[in-house]
């Protein structure tokens, strides 16, 4: 798309306007504030500073160095360029001068995801007069919402991944004694190629005491063989390009046939949690609830934690989906940070509790939802209810 057209500048101003905000200055310098990029339209960031003023009233207003004004040609507004720092200086002030402004930052770095601005940026902007605050609910709406085509392209990923998740983990629960991390690794690599798909990093796949780490990465020599009677993680994320919505699952097998009472367990307390979030959400909604990210962490994890494995639930319940696989829209988090922004209509996100039992094994399950103006969509539409089994 091109500059500002993803989005409604009549509908911004407008919620400039009902927040009493003189404007959002959105800030970039080496890509540094994702946001930016998003909102702008502009494919790959300077590496100079920038400063685009979206106004309450009026057309936008850029501050750009003078050897990278080549990336705003048909910037609908005012480009104001500049070369030293005095210029930049004069320009910003004349912008932000007497103006309460929002910015990507969050107050105590309470949503690491939103807080994006350095704080000698906002010495700054403070310093020249304005004053400064979080655009945290603008970012939720007119940088985190996916478009149509952002929608379809994820519905396809979130089918095929599904596909590859379910076949993959249906042969490799049978290959006890032979079949080794990395190899399996690269199985799903080469299905997503087939179904068009490509990601940013390859998935993970865990064997027993791996699946206890969460982030675990299996290395070609280092990795494990699968052993009889062992749980089988796959994490896996993908899309039909790097620059559209991704999806983002997580699937579970058992390389035996009778599964043991405490992974049947942990597989049957992690999967209800997964869906107590998107029941939270649905209840919430039907009753007309401003549903925060927060909430629905809370509600997955008060029932990890009403079964004794509070303390092996080490990470929040979801995050934020856009371009960005870690996106900077609500996430569903009441435990590594406090993420009370709202869930709006056209914001994805994962929902993903697990347990790990360190030493021994591990369970994750991971779906995406985005919340439309109908309700929660979860994708896939065949959500895993049972561990996958040697057939």
């Amino acid at each position: 798309m091109g500059l500002l057209e993803r989005v409604d500048l009549a509908a911004l101003q407008a919620a400039l306007k009902a927040r009493r905000l003189d404007g959002w200055l959105i800030y970039d310098f080496h890509g540094l504030n994702p946001v930016a990029a998003r909102v702008l339209g502009i494919g790959g960031m300077g590496t100079r500073r920038l400063f685009v003023l979206l106004p309450a009233s009026g057309t936008p207003i850029a501050v750009a160095h003078r050897i990278e004004l080549q990336p705003l040609s048909g910037f609908p507004g005012e480009v104001r360029p500049y070369a030293a720092w005095q210029e930049l200086h004069v320009h910003l002030g004349t912008l932000v001068k007497g103006k309460r402004l929002a910015m990507e930052v969050s107050p105590d770095d309470e949503v690491p995801y939103l807080d994006r601005v350095p704080w000698g940026v906002m010495q700054l902007v403070q310093r020249l007069g304005g004053q400064v605050e979080s655009s945290a609910d603008l970012v939720t709406l007119f940088s985190a919402g996916w478009s149509a085509a952002e929608l379809a392209d994820h519905r396809y990923a979130a089918e095929a991944l599904s596909r590859i998740a379910r076949d993959t983990l249906a042969e490799v629960v049978r290959e006890a004694g032979t079949a080794r991390e990395y190899e399996v690794q690269q199985r799903v690599c080469r299905r997503m190629t087939a179904a068009g798909l490509v990601w940013d990093h390859p998935p993970i796949v865990g064997f027993g005491a791996n699946a206890a780490n969460p982030h675990y990465e299996p290395t070609e020599g280092g990795d494990a063989v699968l052993e009889p009677d062992q749980v089988v993680l796959l994490d896996l994320w993908g899309g039909r390009s790097l620059t559209t919505v991704f999806a983002d699952q997580t699937w579970m097998g058992f390389s035996g046939t009778r599964v043991p009472a405490d992974v049947l367990e942990v597989w049957t307390v992690v999967r209800d949690a997964r869906d107590a979030a998107i029941a939270r959400l649905r209840d919430g909604l039907a009753k007309g609830e401003a549903v925060s990210g927060a909430v629905l962490d809370a509600a997955a994890r008060s029932h990890i934690v009403s079964h004794g494995f509070g303390d092996q639930f080490v990470h929040r319940t979801g995050h934020s989906i856009d371009v960005n696989l870690h996106g900077s829209g609500p996430h569903l988090d009441s435990f590594e940070t406090n993420d009370i922004r709202v869930l709006l209509p056209g914001v994805g996100f994962s929902v993903e509790p697990g347990v790990y039992l360190t030493g021994r094994f591990g369970v994750r399950s991971e779906v995406n939802v985005v919340l439309q103006q109908s309700g929660p969509e979860v994708t896939p539409r065949d959500v895993q209810r049972d561990l996958v089994l040697p057939g």
